[in-house]
């Protein structure tokens, strides 16, 4: 439990141009030097991300991963400016007044959800990084900019999820996630200098060239419409996957799926601010991401708030070659009507909750029941 009282100094050092920020990895990074970076796996200088070791446990470093929403509250959504990313919270703050500016930065991303107090407290137990019962200064303002991010919020709220990769600690808003061992749903990735020069349908056939055996697929394909519940009305609102390629999604060594890249998934209340009334010419200019697809109201020439495709018939788009290739025959006939039967889904149509929980269902029975009884289960 986090005590009352005034936002303090850092509890570790950190290097002495950033005397502000705080977290359980500034001293690894900045004073025993036990979190290595290694391979760089950025293609844009804004997106850094890196393998490292930390205290000898491989992870994923990850710094400035988005272009991620400034919210002020009263104010317009700006983008985010690197000058003032630790701008709050400002020393003197106090801890009840730390929970307030959370409670309505999720208020503005989730929604009026009825257990924000919740989130928030469980946000103030991850920002105490050292564990002494007490949020610094450093803490709250490096919590603060990473609750700015996505991918962190979504990793803290599905903190104990199957799915999700674990988030290991953080310095400032640098944070290190547990790295996954493919990071594909192919199985196979190459640098991005090379993928620039391949053609789209020579990688695709490769792709499927590179693909486990059609029951760890199965398995992989599981623990992706597993995920799709996990974040289909979860205890703190929707959250919109708008950008589902199979290079975001990955799996371990016992075929489990891991999420390798979750910048793209939003809150459903968040989406609908960025994306209502921006001038359109077609629906082409409503979409967020690549798949977060909303239509263009030509009497008023801007974007609904609606998007069309719910997560699940976009999770079956990427899954429909991926299983059906090597199906077995007794079952590919059945799994081929209910993976176009979930493509098929819309988010508007008449109780469209209760046919993505069915279909959700008998996809995952059907392909349970076929490799529940091999190694591979």
């Amino acid at each position: 439990m986090v005590s009352g009282g005034v936002l303090g100094s850092p509890g570790s050092l950190c290097p002495s141009n950033f005397p502000f920020i705080d977290g359980p990895a500034c001293n690894s990074l900045c004073v025993t030097e036990t979190l290595y970076f290694g391979k760089c796996l950025s293609t844009k200088p804004n997106n850094q991300m890196y393998l490292g070791i930390w205290d000898n446990l491989p992870g994923v470093v990850k710094c400035q991963m988005e272009q991620a929403l400034h919210l002020d509250f009263g104010t317009e959504l700006e983008p985010r400016k690197e000058i003032v990313l630790f701008d709050k919270p400002t020393r003197g703050t106090t801890v009840q007044k730390f929970k307030e500016m959370v409670y309505s930065l999720f208020k503005a991303k989730l929604g009026d959800q009825g257990n924000l107090s919740e989130l928030v407290n469980l946000i103030l137990t991850v920002a105490d990084g050292d564990k002494d019962g007490q949020v610094s200064l450093g803490e709250a303002k490096s919590a603060w900019a990473l609750l700015q991010l996505n991918e962190f919020l979504l990793m803290v709220i599905l903190q104990d999820k199957e799915h999700t990769p674990k988030l290991m600690g953080f310095c400032g808003d640098l944070y290190v996630m547990e790295s996954v061992e493919y990071t594909s749903l192919y199985g196979v990735s190459l640098p991005w200098v090379i993928e620039l020069f391949i053609p789209s349908g020579f990688r695709r056939s490769m792709d499927q060239l590179f693909t486990p055996s059609w029951p760890r697929k199965a398995k992989i394909a599981i623990g992706l419409l597993e995920f799709v519940e996990d974040v289909f009305h979860g205890p703190y609102g929707n959250f919109l996957m708008c950008d589902t390629s199979a290079k975001n999604l990955g799996y371990n060594e016992k075929y489990d799926l891991k999420m390798v890249d979750m910048r793209k998934i939003v809150p459903e209340t968040n989406l609908k601010e960025l994306i209502k009334d921006r001038h359109c010419e077609s629906d082409l200019d409503c979409v967020y991401g690549t798949d977060c697809r909303t239509s263009c109201d030509q009497n008023t020439m801007k974007c609904t708030s609606e998007v069309i495709q719910p997560n699940l018939a976009k999770a079956c788009q990427l899954l429909k070659d991926y299983l059906l290739r090597g199906a077995p025959s007794e079952i590919r006939e059945e799994l081929e009507k209910q993976l176009y039967s979930c493509i098929a889904l819309k988010v508007t149509a008449n109780q469209m909750e209760m046919e993505h929980s069915l279909i959700l269902n008998n996809l995952k029975t059907l392909l349970w029941k076929k490799i529940s009884y091999t190694n591979d289960s």
